[in-house]
């Protein structure tokens, strides 16, 4: 009996040790795991093309962690069958495939940061592993930066998951950007790219935000940066820097439904011009509305005169001219059913309950205005019902939903405008309550003003844009030249923003990848600016500044000048920024060799 206790104790311990798991007491484990062996030669050459599997040995346990998202084999292996550890840790990784290899191709298998130990989740960071089907390991290579044009985000202590990629097609007579590119990389944190082991050859590159993972471009859902001519990669290349942009949708139709004194239909895309008809023997008389570029089309027309879906639901077709055909009818339909609530109705369209000084009182419709009857209207302050005011209303030039009430409004003082019913008019439909709208005239003292002059302006309109902290544009101006100034501003920070208008369309167009064409120019301020009450703020700003938000500070590391932010009656001296561009300088992983982009 005491043998046999014996005999169970010793195989407890034994089975103890013998688990994977991490360890008790000691030094904490600070170092990644160390690349020990493969399956495949140590000269990595002449690999036979029906090889099928690869093993990478390590010297501890180790896990993958978001292997699908991390690994980026280039050129592309087709057939992916198995791939360890997944949930046991193991002192090997295995991937398996089904594809045979092409000739005479050096192969990488980028892990990003996907390899762990399973002790202390140290990364064995960066880690490629190549071999070729030839005689030869192609070493070649390409490295810079890429950076989001657009991006508003000032880096912090958290960071989020960077999903850019950059990719090189081969130029050929029929180029398929509908595939993986032939070669592949992530981006990592801090913007920087490798594309290792590159074959000699002409490349057409791109760099991309894979958004869902397939490492292919979706135009029109992701960002996208390309140059025009193919890269001629004879020798390895290093500082070939990208900036990717918002991408440009085809336009095709995505769906109909009803809406406050109509229909909606929508569009992918922005489609410049769409032409729509009625294929109703109901509702012959329909008003059409759309702005150039929108991805929305309007269809007006009066569901109660028509008897249209007033107890049923009811079939609705059109035709519109959006589709792969040019000069062709597209027909879609919808089961209509009118919604009474769906009146026209007129609210304020002021941000709170003030306006600011010298500012007009703005009403906001959900149908679009054809017509006011403002000599119907009262304005009056409040506290005063005797006396009326004289105004001036007129519906937006730049928004046909909206009104504008103009009067010499009175700094801290509060007024109310009475709008009776059936007073604002669209195509079919009057507004159906009678409204009073309170609001308040701020002080001066509670705003400021912010003036830029702009060195190497755009020869062409630009629209110069104020970002507030919830990232929506606060406050623009489309205009033309070197100097601009915003007047009564609200305190705040803001991010600045330059979108020019290079072909005058009045459209801040987008990146075309399919058809080589660039996003129109953009510029981000490479500082917050801040408006405080009373105070106006002037700034100096050379747009071929290279400072960003995230790297304020110039070449000799110095700060980045402080704003000439002075009250209103005084004037400052003009402050000249500096130019910085830091140098790359990254170190990546091959196998078990450490190798330095050349200088």
């Amino acid at each position: 009996m005491k043998r046999f206790l014996l005999l169970f104790v010793i195989c407890f311990l034994v089975h103890s040790c013998a688990r994977v798991g991490s360890p008790v007491g000691g030094p904490k484990d600070t170092l990644a795991p160390r690349f020990l062996s493969s399956n495949i030669d140590t000269t990595r050459i002449n690999v036979k093309k029906d090889i099928h599997e690869l093993r990478l040995d390590f010297d501890e346990y180790v896990t993958l962690k978001d292997i699908n998202k991390n690994l980026i084999i280039s050129p592309p292996i087709k057939g992916i069958t198995r791939i360890l550890p997944s949930n046991i840790a193991n002192k090997f990784v295995l991937i398996q495939w089904t594809d045979t290899l092409q000739a005479n191709t050096t192969y990488n298998f980028n892990f990003g940061n996907s390899i762990v130990d399973n002790n202390e989740s140290n990364i064995l960071r960066y880690f490629n592993f190549a071999f070729s089907t030839g005689d030869k390991l192609d070493d070649l290579y390409i490295s810079g930066e890429v950076k989001d044009a657009l991006d508003i985000k000032k880096k912090t202590g958290t960071t989020t998951e960077n999903k850019l990629v950059v990719g090189l097609y081969q130029v050929k007579d029929t180029m398929d950007y509908k595939k993986k590119p032939y070669y592949i990389t992530k981006v990592d944190e801090d913007g920087y790219y490798e594309l290792n082991y590159l074959t000699p050859g002409k490349y057409k590159i791109i760099a991309f935000d894979d958004e869902n993972g397939n490492s292919m471009y979706d135009p029109g859902k992701e960002k996208v940066g390309f140059q025009k001519d193919p890269v001629d990669v004879e020798k390895s290349i290093s500082g070939l820097n990208l900036k990717v942009y918002p991408s440009r949708k085809a336009v095709k139709y995505s769906e109909m439904k009803e809406i406050a004194g109509g229909i909606l239909m929508s569009f992918e895309g922005n489609p410049d011009e769409v032409k729509v008809q009625s294929l109703n023997e109901k509702i012959k008389d329909i008003k059409i509305t759309h702005n150039p570029k929108s991805d929305s089309v309007r269809i007006w027309f009066d569901a109660v005169k028509d008897d249209v879906g007033q107890t049923a639901n009811e079939k609705l077709t059109f035709t519109h001219n959006k589709g792969p055909k040019k000069d062709s009818a597209y027909s879609v339909s919808l089961f209509y059913r009118y919604n009474k609530k769906n009146t026209m109705d007129v609210v304020s369209d002021n941000d709170g309950t003030s306006i600011a000084p010298k500012a007009d009182l703005k009403l906001a419709s959900n149908y679009i205005v054809d017509k006011i009857d403002p000599s119907k209207w009262t304005l009056k302050i409040k506290g005063d019902s005797l006396t009326t005011l004289p105004f001036t209303a007129k519906i937006s030039e730049t928004n046909p939903y909206q009104i504008h009430v103009q009067s010499d409004f009175v700094m801290g003082k509060s007024y109310e405008l009475t709008v009776p019913k059936e007073t604002v008019s669209s195509f079919y439909a009057k507004n159906s309550q009678s409204k009073r709208f309170d609001f308040d005239v701020a002080k001066a003292d509670q705003f400021g003003s912010v003036e830029f002059s702009i060195s190497n302006a755009p020869e062409a309109s630009y629209w110069i844009q104020l970002i507030d902290s919830s990232d929506k544009v606060a406050y623009q101006k489309y205009i033309k030249g070197d100097k601009v100034k915003f007047d009564i501003l609200r305190p705040a920070e803001y991010i600045v923003r330059i979108l020019v208008d290079n072909n005058g369309n009045k459209y801040w167009d987008e990146a075309d990848f399919a058809n080589d064409i660039f996003a129109e120019d953009a510029y981000i301020f490479h500082k917050k600016v801040i408006v405080r009450g009373l105070w106006e703020t002037r700034e100096d700003w050379d747009l071929k500044d290279t400072r960003t938000l995230d790297s304020p500070k110039s070449a000799s590391g110095a700060s980045a000048p402080t704003p000439a932010s002075v009250p209103v009656s005084e004037t400052p001296e003009p402050v000249t920024p500096t130019t910085t561009k830091q140098p790359l300088k990254k170190e990546f992983k091959s196998g078990n060799a450490v190798l330095t982009p050349a200088k």
